[in-house]
């Protein structure tokens, strides 16, 4: 156990064992979530905003407007960005500074998903081809991390598009409109703990872990994103098992982002 850390070594050796009688340390399965909830419209300063809590993690997201001048290869199109903000108010493991290689991969992986889905049109964010776009931006950031950030990023982040109105009055480029938002995607993290994937991993089974993955889906079961984290490899019948799990999660969770 030379040069191994003391903690995380003796946390997967007590992972490990819970695994190997299907259980979890939180007296969860394999495949449930811990308790969530979704808020909308709760920053007055933004143009749509959500609140997202899954257990003891909390994070919200801010959307926000900019007119710029689009690229030249997409006269026609407007743009999107992402962005994750981790201070050490959300945990004592977060060490204030710049971005963080964790926080620029979470904002990457919500971006994708999101992006890949298509569900901004970004041909209905032209104001006049070749001179005025809108940009999207989404502004990530964590209150609490008690595991399974991806998750409650990506979900905060497509509530809060569906709740946004284009400020055209603020920019004096005509009336207030919503975003036009025309699908759900949903990301749902899978992580292997104690040599088997479980969804939605606290922060103890984060640290005490290993590979994790995390899928985006669409209302069709389509998939929008799928990005792999950490050493590791998972078996074609491991893939098929957490598919068929994120399926019907996304199914859950979309009838609720919906329903908002």
């Amino acid at each position: 156990m030379m040069g191994q850390p003391l903690v995380p070594t003796l946390l997967r050796k007590h992972l490990a064992e819970l695994a190997a009688r299907d259980e979890r340390a939180d007296g969860r399965g394999r495949w449930e979530s811990r308790d969530l909830s979704v808020e909308v419209g709760v920053l007055e300063r933004a143009e749509g905003s959500a609140k997202v809590q899954i257990g003891d993690t909390i994070v919200f997201t801010g959307i926000k407007f900019q007119i710029q001048t689009p690229y030249p290869d997409r006269p026609d199109e407007g743009g999107l960005m992402t962005s994750v903000e981790l201070r050490p108010l959300a945990g004592r493991h977060i060490e204030p500074g710049p971005p963080s290689p964790e926080s620029i991969e979470m904002a990457r992986v919500v971006d994708r998903g999101i992006r890949e889905s298509g569900c901004i049109d970004t041909k209905d964010l032209c104001i006049i081809a070749g001179e005025k776009v809108w940009q999207v931006i989404i502004d990530c950031f964590a209150i609490s991390d008690d595991g399974n950030l991806f998750d409650a990023f990506a979900l905060a982040a497509i509530a809060a598009l569906h709740n946004a109105t284009l400020p055209g009055e603020r920019f004096d480029i005509g009336e207030d409109r919503p975003l036009p938002v025309n699908k759900t995607p949903i990301m749902c993290s899978f992580q292997k703990v104690g040599g088997r994937f479980v969804y939605d991993a606290n922060r103890e089974e984060e640290l005490g872990g290993d590979e994790r993955i995390h899928i985006t889906l669409g209302g069709d079961d389509h998939v929008h994103s799928l990005q792999k984290g950490l050493k590791g490899a998972f078996t074609a019948s491991e893939f098929a098992e957490i598919m068929d799990a994120a399926k019907q999660r996304c199914a859950e969770l979309k009838k609720i982002v919906d329903s908002l």
